[in-house]
């Protein structure tokens, strides 16, 4: 085990106050920027402005109808994508941890790819894949800029503990699987929304989604209750889910409900913004209780090597 003042010095090398803090704030923007495109999407107005990049030929529309949504949620992006190259300067110019480097990179790659996509959603008039790959990726940037500024934080940056899971199927595994269905949910999710099928695949992935968090968070309480971050994500994932399953009941009502009037309700629109922002931090909080199963929880071949290890010592 290293000296208290060697971890401390070792922290000292990567942990930077103020890139932390400004990462955090561009996270919580593209939260903010999440809900103006759910927005744009839920009153109808992705071809309010039906070209791109300007607005009616001009840098500033009238500001009618679903113009206003579409265009702060332009103006917006713009500013998110602003601060996510700002991000990657100085992720670059201040990280020490190279794969960090190349992180801000991919953050401001994916915000140049989201940026294509939305002129693209114009261009092809909301053709449904691309409509759905921008919505989905951009749930991909934000849990991005979210894992950055985790990896930034003085808390992961410190010396962790390391602990064994004795169950099975193993965390690790099952935080993974659960990953995977929950971005695959998200897919099916945007797809739905924009028309690109029916409801029926978004029901089976909800199902599938809604198992293998519970079973992955109740392997975390069982195996962990004694350490509060691994404890902490399971009751996150527990409520976000449990919240995530009433929004998509009300949201599929709401969209009956209002199926015959002339244009999207208050109520319909709420409960589908509601319901796409939570689906990202469900996609967040998984990404995070995966990071933090990974870092804490040691691996299969190192608790085996330990095992082999403890014997040879006995003999």
């Amino acid at each position: 085990m290293r000296s208290a003042i060697e971890k401390s010095e070792a922290m000292n090398n990567f942990y930077n106050q103020a890139l932390h803090r400004y990462a955090v704030f561009t996270a919580c923007c593209t939260f903010i920027l999440l809900n103006a495109g759910a927005l744009v999407t839920s009153n109808d107005a992705g071809l309010s402005i039906p070209d791109w990049p300007l607005a009616y030929g001009s840098f500033v529309p009238p500001f009618v109808g679903g113009i206003r949504y579409e265009y702060s949620h332009r103006v917006f992006a713009g500013f998110v994508a602003v601060l996510t190259a700002v991000l990657a300067a100085w992720l670059w110019r201040a990280e020490k941890r190279g794969w960090m480097r190349w992180l801000g990179v991919a953050a401001l790659g994916g915000v140049i790819a989201q940026a294509i996509l939305g002129g693209l959603t114009v261009k092809t008039f909301q053709l449904p894949p691309v409509s759905a790959a921008h919505g989905t990726l951009a749930q991909l940037f934000f849990s991005t800029l979210v894992a950055i500024a985790v990896f930034t934080s003085s808390w992961w940056l410190g010396d962790l503990p390391e602990f064994e899971d004795s169950g099975s199927p193993r965390v690790r595994t099952l935080v993974l699987w659960t990953l995977a269905a929950v971005f695959c949910q998200l897919v099916l999710g945007a797809a739905f929304r924009h028309k690109g099928f029916g409801i029926i695949p978004h029901l089976i992935g909800a199902v599938v989604v809604t198992i293998l968090v519970f079973v992955t968070a109740g392997a975390l309480k069982r195996r962990f209750a004694h350490v509060p971050a691994l404890r902490n994500c399971a009751r996150a994932l527990h409520i976000l889910i449990g919240v995530q399953l009433l929004l998509g009941g009300g949201a599929y009502w709401s969209r009956l409900y209002s199926a015959g009037f002339p244009q999207p309700i208050a109520v319909m629109v709420t409960l589908t913004v509601a319901h796409t922002v939570i689906g990202a931090l469900v996609l967040a909080v998984t990404l995070v209780t995966t990071l933090l199963c990974y870092r804490m929880i040691r691996a299969e071949k190192s608790v085996a090597n330990r095992a082999r290890a403890s014997e040879q010592v006995a003999h």
